[in-house]
């Protein structure tokens, strides 16, 4: 089903709001979703689409590295609003936990599909775990992590510490963190190794 939204010509780049919100403005985001689910509104979908775009472009810039990934997640997620938004159920979660957990989902699939041009990235358990319990119930921020996974990694030795938080939380690839270390690749490459395996471990042993 096509969507009511013209993707292509979406700005590439938008002036971020600001992630303060409000009750009343949590209920105008289940609105439109309402509105998109029993009346497939057009004018409700755009509104959703302005204020969620800039939150998913920024995600997608950041996660998939490239502005052309970043806007196919941004199709993807709100073509999937758009056919799923009748399973939107306001009474268990907010709209942006909804819509937060779809674009996640499919940012996942994506990272897979290049999983195998990168070098000893988060395995396939790990991966969902950690990104899944960066998703707020109120708010997005791509720079809040939960308590949860802090103490796993705060558990950590201090380089192997250092190397998950300059992967995976400051976006630094493998290179530029042995350059700023200033230790051979293959030094980050086994802490990496080391740290996933207690990681794993410790995340399995807390469910």
């Amino acid at each position: 089903m096509n969507t009511p939204w013209n993707y292509n010509s979406a700005p590439a780049e938008i002036i971020l709001r600001n992630s303060t919100m409000d009750p009343d403005e949590q209920q105008q985001l289940k609105g439109w979703l309402y509105d998109i689910a029993t009346d497939r509104d057009k004018a409700a979908f755009t509104a959703l689409f302005s204020w969620f775009a800039p939150k998913i472009i920024r995600f997608g810039i950041q996660k998939l590295n490239t502005e052309s990934a970043a806007n196919e997640l941004l199709q993807e997620t709100m073509s999937n609003i758009w056919r799923k938004a009748h399973l939107f159920d306001g009474d268990k979660g907010q709209a942006t936990t909804w819509v937060y957990s779809i674009m996640r989902n499919l940012s996942f699939d994506m990272l897979r599909k290049v999983r195998s041009n990168r070098e000893d990235t988060l395995s396939d358990d790990i991966w969902p775990i950690a990104e899944a319990e960066l998703i707020e119930d109120n708010v997005f921020d791509d720079h809040l992590m939960s308590t949860h996974i802090l103490k796993h990694i705060n558990t950590l030795p201090e380089a192997q510490k250092e190397i998950v938080n300059g992967l995976y939380f400051q976006d630094l690839s493998q290179e530029q963190l042995a350059t700023k270390l200033a230790i051979p690749l293959g030094t980050v490459k086994s802490r990496l190794r080391l740290a996933l395996v207690k990681l794993k471990q410790q995340i399995g042993e807390s469910k």
